[in-house]
């Protein structure tokens, strides 16, 4: 069913006034966050991106973020895995800005986008491993499972690519979805997808001399 004209008219409006307010872009690994109005974007494929919000110390923040794997078994938890924990950093580091500008946690409600299933490891077309998007789209309910965080809305999985456009002002976000193939996501991502996973192996080689 259909918008009412008075909803069509409101969104409407609503559209326009972004282009009042500072509007901000993220790229993968990056976040923000805002206690003022603000429409934060980014463009997603199998990244996921959570926007949380404070409802009453008006704080919101937004983040894109890939796990880094070359294979995601469907054994594991994913939050448990090495991927998982550039995932809980990625989180907290997002988390303890909004904390800085006054939010509190027990305020805290999100909704999560993206996980489109356009990036795919040689050994995710076997039945024990999840593909790039889908581990995503799982870590991102776990982690809000984990932390008691309400998850009040989601768009997450498929095959498309996502532009999301979080808005301040009413903790709304608009969704334009897109073949992903058809962008330049794709490159972009499987670029950041491998020189995350060659940083995390790097640490993980490190030898501490004490």
């Amino acid at each position: 069913m259909g918008n009412s004209y008075e909803e069509s008219c409101t969104r409407g409006m609503r559209i326009q006034n972004w282009k009042n307010h500072k509007r901000i872009t993220i790229f993968p690994g990056e976040y923000y966050v805002a206690h003022e109005d603000v429409l934060i974007t980014t463009l997603l494929g199998s990244c996921v991106s959570a926007c949380l919000y404070d409802p009453y110390n008006k704080i919101v923040g937004m983040n894109h973020f890939l796990l880094s794997s070359r294979r995601y078994a469907k054994s594991l938890p994913v939050c448990t895995t090495d991927a998982g924990r550039y995932g809980i950093h990625s989180m907290e580091l997002l988390i303890n800005e909004m904390w800085n500008q006054g939010a509190q946690r027990g305020n805290l409600k999100a909704k999560a986008f993206g996980g489109g299933s356009i990036l795919k490891p040689a050994d995710a077309f076997t039945s024990n491993f999840f593909t790039v998007g889908e581990v995503n789209v799982r870590f991102i309910i776990e982690f809000f499972q984990n932390e008691k965080i309400p998850l009040v809305s989601s768009d997450l999985g498929g095959t498309v690519g996502r532009v999301i456009n979080f808005y301040s002002e009413d903790f709304s976000v608009y969704v334009r979805k897109m073949v992903a193939k058809s962008v330049s996501v794709v490159k972009r991502e499987e670029q950041y997808w491998e020189k995350s996973i060659q940083k995390q192996e790097e640490s993980e080689t490190q030898i501490d001399l004490w």
